[in-house]
């Protein structure tokens, strides 16, 4: 088991040559699970790069194994716009790690995220990003309108296109 950790180890520092954030016109997709209260989904992102350190894009996501009688769609549904300020350069990372903190318009609330991508190639790596309401449309949310105005956690496969 040593080995394999230890080899595993090796050939991702020998693919580590990627890069996570190329800048004005990279383009990023990722796919992955969404995880909250009462609720777990599939979500997707695309950000495309505007500047050195900017990108902007959108996020959706379907949450899946919600209790009801199958009317909900609209409240299982959620797209957001997004803007990412991508400053793993600024933080002296390696190049294939990016960190991206962000904003969010969607149509439930305007929100905030954190999220991270490593680059195991240069096309294929992995992401992780939490995302929390700021300021939501309607103050008082409940049922289903909760589904996409609280905190969520979210981890997949992300892509250079």
């Amino acid at each position: 088991m040593k080995k394999i950790i230890t080899s595993g180890l090796l050939l991702t520092a020998f693919l580590g040559n990627a890069q996570a954030f190329n800048g004005k016109g990279d383009n990023k997709f990722q796919v992955g699970a969404n995880f909250q209260d009462n609720a777990t989904g599939i979500m997707a992102t695309y950000d495309y790069g505007i500047g050195e350190n900017m990108s902007i894009g959108f996020y959706t996501t379907y949450l899946l194994g919600v209790d009801g009688d199958g009317s909900e769609f609209k409240d299982e549904f959620d797209v957001k716009a997004r803007f990412n300020a991508n400053i793993g350069n600024v933080m002296g990372l390696p190049e294939n790690i990016d960190v991206y903190p962000g904003l969010n318009l969607g149509l439930r609330n305007f929100g905030a995220h954190l999220g991270g991508r490593y680059f195991f190639t240069n096309g294929f790596g992995v992401f992780t990003e939490f995302a929390v309401p700021i300021a939501k449309y309607d103050s008082d949310v409940y049922g289903y309108e909760h589904l996409n105005n609280q905190f969520t956690f979210s981890f997949g496969a992300s892509f250079n296109l």
